[in-house]
C-alpha cells in the first residue's frame, strides 16, 4: 500500500480534475467527471420537465446497478458538486442589507433567500417528479443514513433531503387509513416487517393485535400507496392498561366494546429510515384520537403503554452499584422491597427531570412529551421479556393524552418542564 492510500479522502473537486484514482476510490476520475455530467444534465435550464424527468430516469437505472461504493461516490457529487453560488449570495446579502428599512426591504429578502436556494434542490426535485421518484429518493437517504458519521461530506445532501422531504410529505398531503385483517396481505406484513416496538412473532400475534377491540391506523403518502409511513396500534379496554403482556396474549378474549372507557396507545412505529426527521407522530395521534371519538363515544380516556428503552443504560452509569447488584434479578423483588421502591424513584427521576439541551432523556418521553401528554405512572413488570428486562428492568410507563390539557403541557415542556402527575412526582428519591 502506498502513503497515498494513507492520505486524508479527496474531495470531488480533486478528483474531478485528477488523471488517476486512487485504490479505495470506487469511481476513477473519468468516470466521476461522465456521471457529474449526467447528473448536471437532469437540471439543464435548457431541456423540458419531461426530458429532465427521462434523463433522472437514467440516473436511477445507473444507481440500481451500482455498487455501495459506486452510489456513495454520486452522494458526494450531489452533496459537494450542487452548492449554491457565493458570489450570488454575496452580492444578494448586499442588496438585502442596503434595502433593510426601505420599501424595497421585502423584494430584497425575497431574492436573498433565493440566491440561496442550491441546485441540488433542483436536482431532487427532478428526481421526484419521475415515476419511483420518491421511492428512490427515500430509500437513497435510508442507505446514506450510515456513512454520516463516519463522512462529514455528506451531510449537506442529508440536510437537503430532510427539508424537502418534510414538505413533501407534510401531514396536509398524508391520508389516514385503518389496517385491519381484511386489510390485503401485502399490507399485514408490513405491518409485521416494521413493528419495532413489540416483535409480532406470527401470524396469530398479528391477527390478535388486529381483533375486534384493537384499532390499527397508518399514515399513507400518495407516492408511497402501499406502505405505511407510521402506524400506531390501540386498544380498547375499561381501564389503563399495566402490563404488555394481557395485550399480547394471542388466547385472550376480545374486549366489551360496549364497555370500552379507554383508548391504549401500546405501539407506534415509524417505518422508513430515510425520512428520519421528518415528524408524522403528532398529527397521526391527532387524528387517530378525532377518528376514535367518532367511532367510540364513550372513549374518555387516551393513554400510551410504553417502553423506557434508555433506563436501564442511564442507571448503569447513575445509580449506586450496591443497588445495580440487587437489581440483577428485578422480578423476583418482592412488593415491600426496598430496591423495588429505589427501582421506582430512579425510573421518576429519570422520566420527570433527567434532560439533555432542555429535552429529556428518553426518546419515547420526548416524543409524547413534545405532544401534549404528562407522565402518568410507572408500572412494575409491565413487561417482563427479555427485551423489556434489558431496557428497563420490566418497567413501563403510562402517559396521558388529557385532551384539555395538552396545550397546557406543551407550554410547559417548551419551557422545560416535565409534566407529570402526583403519583410520579411521590416516588422522587
Amino acid at each position: 500500500m502506498s502513503l497515498l492510500d494513507n492520505a486524508a479522502p479527496r474531495s470531488t473537486r480533486e478528483r474531478l480534475q485528477a488523471t488517476l484514482r486512487r485504490s479505495h476510490e470506487a469511481l476513477s476520475p473519468r468516470v466521476l467527471r461522465r456521471t457529474l455530467t449526467e447528473l448536471q444534465a437532469v437540471i439543464d435550464p435548457g431541456v423540458s420537465e419531461v426530458e429532465g424527468g427521462r434523463r433522472a430516469e437514467g440516473v436511477m437505472l445507473w444507481y440500481a446497478r451500482a455498487t455501495p461504493e459506486q452510489r456513495q461516490d454520486m452522494w458526494l457529487l450531489m452533496s459537494e458538486q450542487f452548492v449554491a453560488d457565493p458570489k450570488r449570495i454575496q452580492a444578494a446579502q448586499a442588496q438585502y442589507t442596503a434595502a433593510v428599512g426601505t420599501p424595497d426591504e421585502a423584494a430584497a429578502e425575497v431574492i436573498y433567500r433565493r440566491a440561496t436556494v442550491s441546485p441540488r434542490r433542483r436536482l431532487l426535485q427532478r428526481f421526484s417528479a419521475s415515476p419511483g421518484g420518491i421511492r428512490f429518493l427515500v430509500d437513497l437517504r435510508a442507505e446514506l443514513q450510515a456513512q454520516l458519521k463516519s463522512d462529514r461530506r455528506l451531510r449537506a445532501l442529508d440536510v437537503e433531503m430532510e427539508y424537502m422531504f418534510s414538505t413533501w410529505f407534510d401531514v396536509a398531503f398524508l391520508d389516514l387509513r385503518r389496517i385491519s385483517w381484511d386489510s390485503p396481505a401485502s399490507l399485514v406484513e408490513k405491518l409485521i416487517k416494521y413493528e419495532a416496538v413489540h416483535d409480532i412473532r406470527s401470524w396469530a400475534d398479528v391477527k390478535n393485535r388486529l381483533d375486534s377491540d384493537r384499532r390499527c391506523y397508518g399514515f399513507f403518502h400518495p407516492s408511497l400507496p402501499d406502505e405505511p409511513l407510521i402506524f400506531v396500534e390501540v386498544a380498547l379496554m375499561d381501564e389503563i392498561a399495566d402490563c404488555i403482556t394481557p395485550l399480547l396474549d394471542e388466547a385472550a378474549a376480545p374486549s366489551d366494546l360496549g364497555k370500552a372507557t379507554t383508548a391504549i396507545f401500546y405501539s407506534i412505529s415509524n417505518t422508513q429510515a430515510g425520512l428520519r426527521g421528518v415528524s408524522f407522530g403528532d398529527s397521526l395521534i391527532k387524528r387517530v384520537v378525532e377518528t376514535l371519538k367518532g367511532e367510540f363515544p364513550k372513549l374518555k380516556c387516551f393513554a400510551t403503554l410504553s417502553p423506557i428503552p434508555g433506563l436501564r443504560a442511564w442507571m448503569q452509569k447513575a445509580a449506586p452499584p450496591e443497588l445495580l447488584a440487587a437489581l440483577d434479578n428485578p422480578l423476583a423483588l418482592p412488593p415491600k422491597s426496598p430496591h423495588r421502591k429505589a427501582l421506582l424513584g430512579w425510573a421518576a427521576q429519570y422520566l420527570g427531570r433527567e434532560l439533555q439541551d432542555g429535552k429529556p432523556l428518553d426518546p419515547v418521553a420526548r416524543f409524547h412529551l413534545g405532544n401534549g401528554a404528562r407522565v402518568e405512572r410507572l408500572n412494575w413488570a409491565g413487561d417482563p421479556s427479555a427485551k423489556g428486562l434489558k431496557q428497563s428492568y420490566g418497567l413501563m410507563v403510562n402517559y396521558l393524552y388529557d385532551l384539555k390539557r395538552l396545550d397546557k403541557h406543551r407550554s410547559l415542556f417548551a419551557q422545560g418542564q416535565i409534566p407529570i402527575s402526583g403519583a410520579i412526582e411521590d416516588l422522587y428519591v
